[in-house]
């Protein structure tokens, strides 16, 4: 599979390239958001590494630009580690969040994770009042109405609270089952996910029917 590394970093980048070469990817770089946003569109990555501080155009110009054209997997690379800044990346559309200094190996795993997401799942057809997911083709209908723009971690998210509808999960439930290990501290990160999927999926995103908030504790999707 083939990751495109995004960082104007040449050492940040060698390294990143090296470890995920180690573990059989295909690494393409890129040093601005210009050249990122042209790679994007001419090489077809599976997935792309994306710092947040580029010249010429910014990592959150570059995701935002990507989210308008495809749902391609983006783990966000930076030095800005505020919670502030972590929620405008995946509100942007970001799959995960990774701050420097990082460990390259959790990086690679944080990488295999949100492949892991973006693949087929088994086929299988899920029903939960209205809303089908189609976890063979990663489609997601209301009714008749396809839902268009999931992200992968999005999709996955939301095929989790359907094949258990009605139950409760927590933040950390739902992030374990996401990333495959809970990273503490990131539970605001489904919090994101959650408020993106609801702008997607419900008619009035602000009174949803379909996610719900159980106060305290953390969400479920109705069975009605």
């Amino acid at each position: 599979m083939k990751i495109l590394v995004v960082d104007d970093e040449q050492e940040i980048a060698g390294i990143v390239k090296a470890y995920l070469e180690r573990e059989g990817y295909q690494v393409v770089l890129a040093g601005d958001g210009k050249s990122a946003l042209a790679l994007v569109r001419s090489q077809s990555p599976d997935l792309l590494v994306l710092d947040l501080m580029l010249p010429e155009v910014s990592g959150w110009d570059v995701c935002r630009a990507i989210r308008k054209e495809s749902n391609l997997p983006i783990i966000m690379l930076t030095a800005r580690d505020e919670v502030a800044d972590r929620i405008v990346g995946l509100e942007l559309g970001a799959d995960d969040y990774v701050t420097k200094p990082f460990d390259p190996k959790e990086l690679v795993s944080r990488v295999k994770a949100v492949l892991r997401r973006s693949q087929t799942p088994p086929k299988a057809l899920l029903r939960v009042g209205n809303l089908a997911i189609d976890t063979e083709k990663h489609r997601l209908y209301r009714g008749d109405t396809a839902v268009n723009g999931l992200t992968p971690s999005e999709f996955e998210l939301v095929r989790v609270l359907a094949e258990n509808p009605g139950r409760v999960f927590t933040r950390m439930q739902l992030l374990d089952r996401l990333q495959g290990d809970a990273y503490e501290g990131y539970e605001r990160t489904i919090d994101s996910h959650i408020k993106n999927l609801r702008r997607k999926i419900e008619i009035d995103a602000e009174h949803p029917r379909y996610i719900v908030t159980v106060h305290g504790v953390g969400y479920k999707l109705e069975e009605s």
